[in-house]
């Protein structure tokens, strides 16, 4: 995948200095799940509103000024910047400082940062997404844009899962995808339960009785580790290329910008070389991270 698009990460808020927040206005909270939100942010700045820019893939850090700074994908649409989402799931001291923002409390932003997916490379050809729980959020952006840009691309189909009906996200997207000719969405939970009509099992499994096509077909999967390293063990099994197949992957990340070492991965840095990354290029790492 070309690496120069990290370069994009110069775009943080058009500042001298990447480790200085922009002050954003929280807008909205949505509730996702019993643990999860997602938030939007409004730049207080006009100029840097209107200068912002990000791809579908790349993240940004938030700031809970008092708690602390942690790593988020920005999973609103790419093509309107009038404000930016992240999900959140409350697992420590900053994402529980972040589900306990109100409406018109202040943050600090610094994005965007890192690389993206390369979509454009993808026109003309079919797109399988498989997403687990919150992993549809690094998705969510590309399929936005995907569907948006229909005619630049052949057929698109999502496979999203989580253990409960409860723990899907986005269930107001999904329900309006699912209305539209131009995307095909599989549903899946980890074991029946009452009113539930859909399909049953864990991803990985229920891709492969899918029986994709790696014809002419790029997949890109995010979910729980766990649920990469076998929906990778299945794509293989289909015949998918190392280069049909991308990820994302995840790291504590300190500074963003590749200085502070925190989120190597072999000689990898994922907040500058990732978090988007192709299977051939996972097979290449020193260390394995799947």
């Amino acid at each position: 995948m070309e690496k120069t698009n990290i370069v994009k990460t110069e775009n943080i808020m058009n500042k001298k200095n990447p480790y200085l927040p922009s002050i954003a206005t929280v807008s909205k909270i949505v509730k996702e799940t019993p643990n999860i939100i997602s938030i939007q942010v409004i730049l207080d700045n006009e100029n840097e509103r209107k200068s912002f820019s990000f791809e579908p893939g790349q993240v940004g850090q938030i700031s809970v000024f008092g708690f602390g700074e942690s790593t988020f994908v920005i999973n609103s649409p790419s093509f309107d910047t009038s404000y930016l989402q992240f999900t959140v799931m409350k697992v420590g001291v900053n994402t529980t400082a972040i589900s306990n923002l109100s409406e018109g409390e202040k943050v600090g932003i610094r994005a965007p940062l890192g690389n993206w997916f390369p979509y454009k490379e993808w026109e003309n050809k079919n797109v399988l997404i498989v997403g687990g729980g919150i992993g549809l959020a690094p998705l969510r952006p590309l399929i936005l844009h995907i569907m948006k840009n229909k005619d630049k691309y052949k057929n698109l189909t999502v496979l999203y899962g989580a253990k409960t009906p409860d723990d899907l996200c986005y269930k107001y997207d999904l329900q309006e995808w699912k209305k539209s000719k131009d995307v095909k969405i599989v549903q899946t939970i980890d074991n029946a339960c009452h009113g539930w009509n859909e399909e049953v099992g864990l991803c990985p499994n229920v891709l492969e009785s899918m029986n994709p096509s790696p014809e002419n077909t790029i997949a890109v999967t995010c979910g729980p580790p766990i649920m990469i390293k076998y929906v990778l063990d299945v794509l293989k099994r289909l015949n998918f290329k190392p280069d049909g197949v991308y990820t994302t992957l995840e790291r504590r990340m300190k500074c963003g910008v590749g200085k502070c070492g925190r989120c190597n991965i072999g000689e990898k840095f994922v907040c500058v070389d990732g978090p988007v990354f192709s299977l051939r290029e996972l097979n290449e790492l020193a260390e394995p991270y799947i």
